[in-house]
Parts: C-alpha cells; sequence; structure tokens
C-alpha cells in the first residue's frame, strides 16, 4: 500500500487535512500490524499458507483467517465459476480468479452486503481496493463524510448527500441527483431535504416510493390538497377531515381547539376570536379579515366579501349604521336595511324608521319577498300616522301574496270604520316591548323594561299599556286589532353558511420522522461505501515498502 507522500510537492509543505489523513492512516496500520503480530501465534495458519495468500494481497495469519471468514459469508452467494473460486480460496489455495468471483458476487448482492464485504475487507488490509477507494472508504470509517467526488462516480448520490449534511448544506444539494437519491434514501432523510426546500412537489418524490404508506405520507407533506380520503385515515390524519366537514357545513365539529373552531365562530357572528384568527390564518387571509373590518366604519366591502355569505353573521354583528342603508348597494346591504327598518320599529325610533323605509320602499327591483315586507313596515308608519287611506292602498298591492297582509289590510279598514277619537292606539304592543308579533316571552321583556324606565314617567305608561292590549288580546284569544310585521320572519334571517374564503388552504402534514437521523445517515453512509464497489480490483495492487513493513 501506498503512503500519502510527506509533502504536497518539491519544497511544499504538507496541508493540514492531508497530514491528519497520513497520521490516521498510519496509526491503522501499526494498530493492524500489532494485532496480527500478537495473534499470528495462535492463528493456526502455517507460513505456507500465508505466502500463499500473499499473492492475492493478504498479508498475515490474521488477515488469512479474516478473509477466510469473509469468503465463508459470500459462499452462499456464489453460482457456478465463481462458486469455485470461492471454494479453491476457502482451502487456501487463492488465485486470480479469486478477486473477480467477489466482484461478481458482490455485483449482485444488496448494497448492506456490499457495504459489509468492503469494510471487512479494508478492516482486514487486503490489496483489493484502489488507491482512491481505499481513502474515500478510510473517511467514510472514521466518519470524515466532506468527500468531493464527481457526480459519475457517485451512482446514487450517496456521496453529495453525505458531503451536504456534514457541511449542513443541503439546501444546495444539486437538484439533477435528485432522481437518483429519491428511491433509496430513508424517510427521514428525505423529510430533512424537504424541510431544507431541497425536494418540493414540483419534485413529486411519492413517485419514487413503492410503499403506499409513504406515498400517502410524502403527498400528504407536499400536496395535502391531493390526499384522499382513504390515505388521510391510513395516515390517522384527521386535519382532511376536518375541513371538508366544516366546508360542507351541516352539524358543527367537536371541537378541538384549531382554526375551524375559530371559523365556526365568526359564522355564528362571535366578533371576540377575530384577533384570536389573525394570529393563525396566512398572511392573505389575514389581509382579507381587515378589509372586513375596515368596511365596518364606511357600511361598504368589495364584492368579493359581501358574496361570502358566510362572513354575513360576522358584519352584522360589527356593523352599526348610523344613517339609512342604501339596500340597493348588495343583498347584504338589502338585509341590512330591513333589519335596521324593523329594530328602529321596534325601538319607536319613527323618524329613522321612515327614514330608513323611504329607501326600502324606493329600492322597486328588490326581491318580491323583501318588497312585500318593506311595504308592509310602509303601510305601518302610515297606520300610525292614522293615514288610513294610504296604508290601505298600499297593503292591498301585496294582501294577495301574503295572508298577513291581507289580515292586516282588514284590521286597517276596520279602524277606517271607527270615529278617530274611538280608535284604541295603533302599534302593535309587542312591537312596542321590542318583541316580534306573538313573542311568548313578552312578560318577562315587560318586567325588565319597567324595571330599566322606572322613572320615565312617558314610557312607563306606554308600556303599561302595551301590557293591557297584549293580556286582553289573550283573554279574549283575539289578535286581530294588531298590525302584524314581519310578514315572514325567515326573510329577515342571516344566512346559516361557512365563511368559506377565510378558510385556509390544508396545512401540509407535520413531520413525523427525527430530524438528523444518526441511524438514516448511516444507512446514506452504507449506500456510500457500497458505491465503491467499482474500486474493488480484479487483482490485488502491489504491496509497496510501507505495505510489506506493516503486513509481514
Amino acid at each position: 500500500m501506498t503512503s500519502p507522500p510527506p509533502t504536497g510537492g518539491p519544497g511544499q509543505p504538507v496541508s493540514g487535512a492531508r497530514a491528519k489523513a497520513v497520521a490516521r492512516e498510519r496509526e491503522r496500520l501499526r494498530a493492524l500490524r500489532e494485532r496480527r503480530e500478537a495473534q499470528s501465534t495462535d492463528a493456526g495458519v502455517d507460513g505456507f499458507t500465508v505466502r500463499r495468500w500473499r499473492k492475492v494481497g493478504v498479508f498475515g495469519a490474521q488477515a488469512v483467517l479474516q478473509a477466510l471468514a469473509l469468503l465463508q459469508q459470500l459462499a452462499s452467494l456464489a453460482q457456478d465459476a465463481t462458486h469455485d473460486a470461492l471454494a479453491d480460496a476457502l482451502r487456501n489455495e487463492p488465485d486470480d480468479r479469486l478477486l473477480p468471483a467477489v466482484r461478481t458476487i458482490l455485483e449482485r448482492a444488496d448494497p448492506a452486503t456490499i457495504s459489509a464485504t468492503l469494510r471487512a475487507i479494508h478492516a482486514g488490509g487486503f490489496l483489493w481496493l484502489s488507491e482512491v477507494g481505499k481513502q474515500r472508504l478510510t473517511a467514510l470509517t472514521e466518519g470524515d463524510d466532506t468527500l468531493a467526488v464527481s457526480g459519475s462516480e457517485d451512482p446514487y448520490g450517496a456521496f453529495a448527500l453525505l458531503n451536504g449534511f456534514a457541511t449542513d448544506g443541503t439546501a444546495t444539494f444539486p437538484p439533477r441527483m435528485l432522481p437518483r437519491v429519491l428511491p433509496w434514501i430513508p424517510l427521514s432523510v428525505l423529510d430533512d431535504l424537504i424541510d431544507a426546500g431541497v425536494v418540493g412537489p414540483e419534485h413529486q418524490p411519492w413517485q419514487y416510493r413503492a410503499g403506499e404508506t409513504e406515498h400517502a405520507y410524502l403527498i400528504a407533506r407536499l400536496v395535502p390538497e391531493q390526499v384522499t380520503t382513504e390515505q388521510a385515515a391510513a395516515l390517522g390524519w384527521t386535519a382532511p377531515q376536518r375541513r371538508r366537514a366544516f366546508l360542507a357545513g351541516g352539524e358543527p365539529l367537536p371541537p378541538v381547539g384549531d382554526v375551524y373552531d375559530l371559523l365556526e365562530r365568526v359564522a355564528d357572528g362571535d366578533a371576540s376570536v377575530v384577533k384570536e384568527l389573525e394570529g393563525i390564518l396566512p398572511r392573505d387571509l389575514v389581509l382579507r379579515l381587515r378589509r372586513l373590518l375596515d368596511g365596518v366604519d364606511v357600511g361598504n366591502w368589495d364584492r368579493d366579501l359581501w358574496e361570502d355569505r358566510g362572513l354575513w353573521r360576522l358584519i352584522f354583528s360589527l356593523w352599526e349604521p348610523k344613517a339609512a342603508v342604501n339596500p340597493s348597494r348588495s343583498p347584504l346591504h338589502a338585509l341590512m336595511a330591513l333589519r335596521q327598518a324593523y329594530d328602529l320599529l321596534c325601538l319607536n325610533d319613527l323618524t329613522r324608521a321612515s327614514s330608513q323605509i323611504d329607501k326600502l320602499v324606493s329600492f322597486e327591483t328588490a326581491e318580491p319577498a323583501y318588497r312585500a315586507e318593506a311595504l308592509n313596515f310602509h303601510a305601518y308608519t302610515l297606520l300610525l300616522r292614522e293615514e288610513l287611506n294610504a296604508a290601505a292602498v298600499v297593503l292591498k298591492g301585496i294582501s294577495g301574496s301574503h295572508e298577513l297582509a291581507e289580515s292586516n289590510l282588514r284590521m286597517v279598514e276596520q279602524r277606517r270604520a271607527v270615529p278617530r277619537n274611538d280608535r284604541p292606539a295603533a302599534s302593535n304592543p309587542y312591537l312596542d316591548l321590542g318583541l316580534p308579533h306573538g313573542a311568548p316571552s313578552w312578560e318577562s321583556r315587560y318586567r325588565d323594561l319597567r324595571r330599566e324606565h322606572v322613572h320615565d314617567v312617558d314610557m312607563s305608561a306606554r308600556l303599561n299599556s302595551a301590557m293591557k292590549r297584549i293580556r286582553d288580546a289573550e283573554r279574549d284569544e283575539d289578535w286581530s286589532g294588531f298590525f302584524v310585521l314581519p310578514l315572514d320572519l325567515d326573510v329577515f334571517e342571516l344566512p346559516d353558511e361557512v365563511p368559506v374564503t377565510l378558510v385556509p388552504p390544508l396545512a401540509p402534514l407535520t413531520r413525523r420522522t427525527t430530524p438528523r437521523s444518526p441511524d438514516s445517515l448511516a444507512l446514506v453512509r452504507q449506500r456510500a461505501v457500497a458505491d465503491l464497489l467499482p474500486h474493488l480490483l480484479n487483482a490485488p495492487r502491489r504491496p509497496d515498502r510501507n505495505a510489506r513493513m506493516h503486513t509481514q
């Protein structure tokens, strides 16, 4: 074996790395010689046999025993002529057929067998490897992974991979070598490459893996939206199921404290979770949510926001119109205008209510259900002003399609027949209490308002009048004297939908392997050693002076 020259060239000092490599190799040879000398007396190998093995690059009695043990392990893999060559060697009759036979066996073997064999050859000091192969194997054996080899000498990319990890440069691993490593690297190493950004969806690493579980796992890590229900179930990954269930609506999801719980509360109009939601949504959705919040001050939103009906409850919980809402701006504004008019009537704020109702009435292209409610509101305000003829005209326009409008029309016509001074209060007493017509909770509401306005004489009298009129109606089971509104409470209901435009993309599956796993890197190193098989010679190297000195 040729020792590394002591200088980098004539008159040139040895580099630090080179000097260390020389020292390591000398120490290895010294230890090998001492071990052989200590064991040679008990080896049971005679000098004649030792001399025969020297011809095939095996020096010393202990090395002969190691070679015999190695060949015995390979014998089960030998076929045809290779078997004969190994059989002769096992009878201590090695010849020039031995190394080609070993090479032929290893070319058919798996990487683990190749690696173990090459390590045994190196440990025994056999001169079966080229000088370059010996140097690389020495470095790998000692854990020095900073190896520089050409791409053609790195058929599986193991050396490039080891070099990348050794220098913490996985992010600079050559993408052109990915097809070499993706089929065989351990899953944790592949995860390391994914985390470093070396492997992405465009590389489709799942196409290189045979196992269904790994196939599904890699898809979930890189293109989670493509994971099937069956794959998610096999991985025990519930996020896709929760996302699909949320988007489908239906029964609320069992709470687990994730983004879908917060979005469920947003869908219910809970504005208290907005800040928390901003903390977990991706940046683009955070900006979308802030656009929604900004629109609250002016009561105006871009089309893409109000078209998501799952956001309406949140908008309505935040938006408090300071003036009459223009219902023609959007379906959201139309519903707000309708609800605003009703709320103002319940608050007996007739001035603001009339202003809002005027805008509703002028919106002639409103949906028929909205239009009918607006006209019924208008008729009610006319009734409160005792403009009964005008109220009757308005109600006749909708009475044909609404039974309650017909009832209101009869009430107005009956009232017209009564002298003005003999007419009872025109307002609906339930609305006077701020409740929908016929609300069964009117008594508790009445008591709450009486306590609230205990010092307001006018308000107390109005509340008492409303209470008496409702009790009389319940006693007589006759509510025909009350103007009913709204005509259909369902028209005033907010959409029961999910805010689909705030649902973030499915987050990739969290890594499930150990980063920089020593066991996985050991498998990469094993592959790198196996890749040194081309450096196994067909004839042993000539021993030089240094080799003879250490292997006698």
